[in-house]
């Protein structure tokens, strides 16, 4: 088989979940970065090399790279978070956290846990994905991009992906132009030179390209079967030309870095792939002729299990609701989607929900990361393992998480409040994803944000504020309340909230009203009711929860 039968690309999800989108810390340059590499050798023996334990690299980091310990570890977890675990591991880390009672014991059990070392040193390069370039952002090419202010909600524009991290461009073009740094950071010390670079002679040792495999995978041409990078490149009829010596059981650096380069091809299961040839649902209805410029597109027919993702764009004024196998893991992108309702009640791998206005969304447990870039006014339910936002405008987010909110660039006026609804299914899918009720972050933000360390930024959602949420969608499940309950504050305005209604009923029983007086009554209370609902907007939702016409039957999928 020539090299002309294999395809390689570049895998979606360490850049979607892992690449942390704000400019990375200047420690993470490649000059650092090939510092640690050369450190963590040395020190093998001491919990550095294969594996690096977090206390080896809380050492490196603050110590050394000068991180704050809260970042280090977030950095740390982050990728340890796109590790390969059942759900019953993620569950039983929850269950060690939840019953420490000190930040030593916790620092305590962090101390057990080990990453990979050389694709930790491959995951921090990455980071570079979103570092801001000044000359390309004078010449209009860089993030981050200046926000359209309109409040007339923009539905013309062509659904297209301006994120890196959902650009599979991007990815591709990253990997492929960063290719010689990333072998050579993956490189032993003693196949570079003084100036840590290589030379002709370079060898590559098999372990580094094992790790190549966290950003790399192929297929044979004509085959369905994916393999990681390492397996193709040690396969035999390609030796030649992936530079692959049995004898000293390493690679050229030259011939690997060629091979790699010419067999490097878009990415069949990315976002572009989704979007040209992916199957279109349709579970928009058809309403006021706005959605026929809805867009939702999935691959999962086609896509493994790793790489399912569905893309939603330009929902307007429209409740959507689906619990479906199309979703089960699947990455999930939700863009310019205006005054909508919209629930996705089944297992999610990762969300981003971008440009988004006046929008509520409700979702299934997330696994790893839901995102939410340059929206206003959106209120977003979920449980879910990370929270991250950035460019935010006026949002609330309900969350149940164990990880603390991270509060990058450009948020206002930002509100965290408890979690504060269920569905029949919801625990059961929190199993599935590994998502526990305890610990939860959901009112300890982290912020990131370089301009800004004023937590002026956000608030959490005062007491007499709050009212629990309703999903109004009969399922099958055993769910029939809150997942871990409402802190006592918030259950407390919900019980005085209760009892006023009682007094109020009360009143009126005893009040012993005339048949007549009582209709008016009713009359005058449904009217104010009607009014309440116009101003709040609720009237809308409502509205939308009627089932469409017989003629305009959403599609199953």
């Amino acid at each position: 088989m020539d090299q002309s039968g294999v395809l390689l690309w570049v895998k979606a999800e360490p850049f979607i979940v892992g690449a942390l989108q704000v400019p990375p810390p200047s420690k993470f340059s490649l000059h650092y970065l090939r510092k640690i590499s050369t450190y963590v050798r040395i020190r093998a023996t001491e919990g550095a090399y294969p594996r690096l334990y977090w206390s080896t690299w809380r050492h490196i980091a603050c110590g050394k790279l000068q991180l704050a310990k809260d970042l280090a570890w977030l950095y740390f977890e982050i990728f340890d978070s796109l590790a390969v675990k059942t759900p019953e591991e993620r569950l039983e880390w929850s269950e060690i956290l939840s019953s420490c009672t000190s930040e030593d014991e916790v620092e305590k059990q962090r101390n057990q846990l080990s990453v990979d070392t050389l694709q930790f040193l491959l995951f921090l390069y990455i980071q570079q994905l979103n570092k801001v370039s000044l000359r390309t952002s004078l010449i209009g090419e860089e993030w981050p991009t200046p926000r359209n202010r309109s409040q007339s909600p923009d539905l013309t524009e062509k659904s297209s992906c301006h994120n890196k991290n959902w650009n599979d461009y991007s990815h591709q073009a990253f990997v492929y132009d960063h290719l010689s740094d990333l072998l050579e950071l993956l490189l032993d010390p003693e196949q570079l030179t003084t100036s840590s670079h290589s030379t002709n002679s370079s060898l590559v040792s098999r372990e580094a390209v094992v790790a190549l495999s966290f950003l790399i995978e192929g297929t044979v041409r004509r085959a369905r079967k994916i393999y990681p990078l390492h397996e193709l490149a040690l396969w035999q009829p390609l030796h030649t030309e992936s530079g692959f010596s049995k004898t000293s059981k390493t690679f050229s650096f030259c011939k690997l870095q060629s091979w790699l380069r010419a067999c490097l091809t878009g990415n069949p299961f990315g976002t572009s792939a989704c979007l040209k040839s992916g199957k279109k649902l349709a579970w928009a209805h058809q309403v006021e002729g706005t959605t026929k410029r809805a867009k939702i597109a999935c691959n999962t027919h086609v896509a493994p299990k790793m790489h399912r993702m569905v893309v939603m764009s330009q929902v307007y004024k429209q409740t959507l609701a689906k619990s479906s196998d199309t979703l089960v893991g699947a990455h999930v992108k939700i863009h310019r989607c205006n005054e909508s309702f919209i629930y996705l009640l089944s297992p999610l791998r990762s969300v981003t929900i971008e440009k988004c206005r006046n929008s509520t969304f409700i979702l299934g447990p997330v696994q790893t990361a839901l995102h939410l870039h340059s929206c206003d006014n959106v209120k977003v339910i979920a449980v879910c393992h990370r929270l991250s936002i950035s460019s935010t405008i006026g949002c609330i987010f309900h969350v149940l998480t164990p990880t603390r909110p991270l509060i990058l660039s450009g948020n206002h006026t930002v509100t965290f409040a408890p979690f504060h609804t269920h569905y029949p299914m919801l625990e059961d899918h929190m199993a599935r994803t590994g998502l526990a009720t305890v610990p939860n972050y959901w009112d300890n933000p982290m912020i990131l944000c370089r301009e800004n360390r004023d937590t002026s930024v956000f608030r959490l959602l005062p007491p007499c504020e709050f009212y629990v949420f309703i999903i109004p969608f009969e399922m099958e499940g055993d769910t029939t309340e809150i997942p871990g309950g409402l802190p006592s504050a918030y259950q407390k305005a919900l019980g005085q909230r209760e009892q006023k209604i009682q007094i109020w009923q009360k009143t009126v029983k005893e009040a012993r009203l005339t048949k007549d007086q009582r209709k008016q009554f009713q009359i005058l209370v449904e009217n104010k009711f009607y009014e309440w609902l116009i101003n709040t907007g609720h009237l809308q939702q409502l509205d939308s929860l009627v089932p469409p016409a017989a003629g305009s039957k959403q599609a199953a999928g």
